[in-house]
C-alpha cells in the first residue's frame, strides 16, 4: 500500500488537528432526546455552560447526564486500540479516562449528580438508560 506524506509537518499538523472540536456524539445524543420525549421527561437542556460539559442537564435537578462513546471514554466492553500509533491512543484514552473521573468529581462536588451512559446501553437497551434517569429524577425530586 502506497503512503501518502502529509503536507504539514508533524508539529503543524498536531496544531491543525488541536483546534478541531467535536460537539460530542450527535447520533446517540439526539437517540437520547427522542427517548426522553417520548417518556415525556421535561426539564432538560442541551449544550448548557456547566464545567465538563454535560449533554443534558437537568439543572433544577442539578443533575447531568453524560452520553459517552464506546470509543473515546474507553468502554471496557467494545473499546478497541487502533492499530496505528498505539501508544498515542493509549495516552489519548487515559487521558480521557482522567477528564472524566475530574469531571464528576467537580461537579459533585459543586452539589451536582452525575449520570454516564455507555453508547452501547442505549442503543441495546434504552429502557434500562431511561429507567436510570428515572430514578436520579424521582430520588431527588
Amino acid at each position: 500500500m502506497l503512503e501518502m506524506s502529509d503536507v504539514f509537518t508533524r508539529a503543524k499538523r498536531s496544531e491543525v488537528m488541536s483546534r478541531i472540536r467535536g460537539r460530542g456524539n450527535k447520533e446517540t445524543e439526539i437517540a437520547l432526546a427522542k427517548l426522553l420525549r417520548r417518556n415525556e421527561i421535561t426539564g432538560w437542556r442541551r449544550h448548557q455552560t456547566v464545567f465538563g460539559r454535560p449533554d443534558f442537564v437537568f439543572r433544577a435537578r442539578r443533575l447531568a447526564v453524560f452520553v459517552d462513546g464506546c470509543f473515546w471514554h474507553g468502554c471496557p466492553r467494545h473499546a478497541n486500540l487502533p492499530v496505528n500509533n498505539r501508544a498515542f491512543w493509549k495516552k489519548k484514552f487515559a487521558a480521557n479516562r482522567t477528564r472524566d473521573r475530574i469531571v464528576n468529581l467537580t461537579l459533585r462536588r459543586e452539589g451536582w449528580r452525575v449520570l454516564r451512559i455507555w453508547e452501547h446501553d442505549l442503543t441495546k437497551n434504552p429502557v434500562r438508560c431511561l429507567t436510570r434517569i428515572q430514578r436520579v429524577l424521582k430520588t431527588y425530586s
